[in-house]
């Protein structure tokens, strides 16, 4: 048996680079179907596993190892859960567009909130930056960073086809050593950043639907590609339209919004859902402009969607 990490996942096979430096195409035994795993995808990327060659030359997945942690979506496959996009991440970062097209502040503070639930520290990076040619879209970007850097978030702005531009470097260095996974809406320039960040086409760039102003999907599956040095990975994923409130009970919604965690621990009441109960701070700092109304507006949502599937 060997020890390895996978790299590729297609359904019912995945690819594993084994520690010997080693490709191997796997299938995955049928028994890690039944095991509880509410996930339309019980192995996924970055997953560590152990391999084994049966007589006949095929190479099965025997084992998992334990995740330190991993990120979901809600699956598309409505008698399932969840799809995981990756584990065992150091790193993810949620690639956005304030134009062509727009990345909703939703969808950054779902992502957030998923990230924060499965124990992943993330990153934004604002890309097509060269688009916002106007004083009101240059001062939305800043004021958008300014607002996830005051929660912790870092942010980078950049050109993803200009990623040798030095003003690139310090997200570089966030990367270096790390496996990280990428992630955002079709159309923000995932295939571009990951062609340019590997030096080379490994994925078919989209186009923008003139109709809707938004992507169209490039990539059907989740893939690991190693660049810069040793020990470094970046997860190229699915583009996602949403995330949702997955395996999350309302009363845990608002620990994966830092500001309101940290205020709601002065409500009067311990369950506080922060939707004008008697005593509420959230309620009060919401009304005082001290948390961002569209953090609000994301959280209301995200706890309204708790046991619905709306979210895919």
């Amino acid at each position: 048996m060997d020890k390895g990490l996978v790299i590729r996942t297609t359904g019912s096979s995945c690819t594993v680079f084994t520690d010997e430096g080693l490709t191997r195409e796997c299938h995955i035994k049928g028994n890690f179907r039944i095991r509880g795993i509410r996930s339309t995808n019980p192995i996924a990327v970055g997953d560590r596993v152990t391999v084994e060659t049966q007589p006949d030359g095929t190479t099965w997945i025997a084992d998992i190892d334990d995740r330190r942690n991993y990120i979901v979506r809600r699956s598309t496959n409505l008698s399932k859960e969840t799809h995981i996009l990756a584990a065992n991440l150091d790193r993810a970062i949620l690639l956005v567009t304030l134009r062509n097209p727009e990345t909703s502040t939703t969808f950054i503070d779902r992502f957030l909130a998923t990230a924060e639930a499965y124990r992943v520290p993330a990153i934004l990076v604002f890309n097509k930056i060269d688009l916002l040619t106007t004083p009101e879209q240059q001062a939305q970007l800043s004021d958008l960073r300014t607002l996830y850097e005051s929660l912790g978030y870092p942010t980078y702005a950049i050109c993803a086809n200009r990623i040798d531009d030095p003003a690139a470097l310090p997200l570089l260095d966030q990367l270096r050593g790390r496996i990280t996974l990428l992630s955002g809406n079709s159309g923000v320039g995932k295939s571009t950043l990951l062609n340019a960040l590997l030096g080379r086409e490994v994925t078919r760039t989209g186009q923008i639907s003139a109709a809707h102003h938004k992507g169209m999907h490039t990539t059907t599956f989740s893939e690991m590609y190693p660049f810069l040095e040793e020990g470094t990975w970046i997860i190229d994923t699915p583009g996602i339209k949403g995330f949702g409130a997955v395996r999350m009970e309302r009363e845990e919604v608002s620990h994966y919004f830092r500001e309101i965690f940290r205020i709601g621990r002065d409500c009067r009441y311990s369950n506080c859902l922060h939707t004008g109960e008697p005593g509420c701070e959230v309620f009060q700092a919401a009304c005082r402009g001290d948390i961002a109304a569209s953090r609000m507006d994301s959280y209301l949502s995200m706890l309204g969607d708790c046991n619905e599937a709306k979210y895919r």
